[in-house]
């Protein structure tokens, strides 16, 4: 792989179904029978959170391949202070390409542009296992907390990374996920019904 090989660019507005149903082919059946993450996008778009000038897409030989976008969002701080930050996602890579590279080069490119325009901190919900490749850690080991969280619960998913150093030196306080990304489900299953029928299916991992 080398630069010539993809490009990362802005996503188009003519390509907005294109890139739902990349992300549709992406998250099918991985975290719940079928999936959201299409949907969820589909209506992001239109959050006055959303940050079309952090909406990516990667294209390799003419044919969309990936995509990230970033979300607003604050830290509500223990000392009353209110904490601009970005959430992220989804992030994608179609199936037949992930674990090639693809991935960790739309992501860190697309951090880069965040903190290029300014943004102090990224936290989200994934893996550490990959993302810790990109400079993302455990959101707690910044004193950050996942709202609505009890303190015994396992908090390894949600993750922090400081785009500007030392942006959250001194804060302690509680992250507020948009309220865009909480969909209905009636209303995802009935866009659905707008793309090719896919199956369906209950697997082992799935954590919905």
């Amino acid at each position: 792989m080398n630069k010539a090989d993809y490009i990362i660019r802005l996503e188009r507005k003519e390509e907005h179904r294109e890139v739902e149903n990349l992300i549709r082919e992406s998250f099918w059946n991985v975290y719940r029978p079928g999936c959201l993450e299409h949907y969820v996008i589909h209506v992001l778009r239109d959050d006055s959170a959303f940050l079309p000038q952090l909406d990516f897409v990667m294209e390799k030989d003419g044919r969309l391949i990936g995509q990230n976008m970033f979300m607003k969002t604050v830290i509500e701080a223990d000392d009353g202070r209110v904490i601009p930050v970005l959430t992220m996602g989804p992030i994608c890579i179609a199936p037949e390409l992930k674990r090639k590279g693809y991935g960790k080069i739309l992501l860190d490119h697309s951090l880069a542009k965040a903190a290029e325009l300014g943004f102090g901190a990224v936290l989200f919900e994934g893996n550490i296992d990959f993302y810790s490749k990109s400079g993302f850690d455990y959101a707690g080991r910044f004193g950050i907390r996942y709202h609505d969280l009890p303190e015994d619960a396992d908090a390894s998913f949600f993750l922090c990374k400081e785009l500007i150093p030392g942006y959250l030196d001194g804060v302690t306080g509680v992250y507020q996920t948009p309220r865009g990304y909480y969909v209905d489900e009636a209303a995802a299953c009935e866009f659905d019904k707008g793309f090719p029928p896919k199956e369906k299916l209950k697997l082992p991992g799935q954590i919905f």
